[in-house]
């Protein structure tokens, strides 16, 4: 048996329990790895304003992707399991607009470093669409880590933003046609 990972269109309904696994085990790790300051301790499921975000990503913008990998065994059987969720949109409203098409991704969340793969599919749908500009906004305090991840993933810092009462966010961008398509 091979095992491979696939993104495909999300159907929040029939992977709804999955999804909230892999967001609850996101949550756990932040907070085991004193990253709380990122996301709230408790579990993403027992928040509704979450979920029906979640269920907004799915049914909105360019909806949600979910990276499984799969086991091939018999045909017509797949066991499949949820190992990344990505949100394509528009920007999300506190972010300032800019004057030409993009694509935004509004959630990206992972395990088994599958992140990358996620995010080239990202690319690779703004390509097919004529978007030449993806940004993304993550947390920007504690150590910086996640603002590097996305430089790691060719992204540069566009915008930084402190909304009052909340955490710092970092709004980069990715100019996909000044990229070789090897990169892509």
């Amino acid at each position: 048996m091979e095992s491979k990972h696939h993104c495909h269109p999300g159907d929040i309904g029939c992977r709804a329990r999955s999804l909230r696994d892999l967001l609850d085990t996101a949550v756990q790790w932040l907070v085991s790895h004193n990253r709380a300051g990122q996301c709230e301790a408790a579990p993403f499921s027992e928040n509704s304003d979450r979920v029906e975000q979640f269920r907004e990503f799915a049914t909105t913008g360019h909806g949600l992707w979910l990276a499984v990998k799969g086991m091939d065994t018999m045909p017509g059987e797949a066991p499949m399991d949820i190992v990344g969720a990505l949100a394509l949109g528009d920007r999300s409203p506190y972010v300032s607009p800019v004057s030409e098409p993009e694509l935004y991704v509004r959630l990206l969340v992972t395990d088994n470093q599958i992140g990358r793969r996620l995010l080239d599919h990202a690319r690779d749908l703004a390509c097919k669409a004529g978007v030449s500009l993806l940004r993304v906004d993550c947390y920007a305090g504690g150590d910086g880590k996640l603002v590097r991840y996305y430089e790691f993933q060719g992204s540069q810092k566009f915008e930084g933003l402190n909304r009052k009462h909340e955490w710092p966010y970092q709004v980069l961008a990715q100019r996909l046609d000044e990229m070789d398509k090897e990169e892509r």
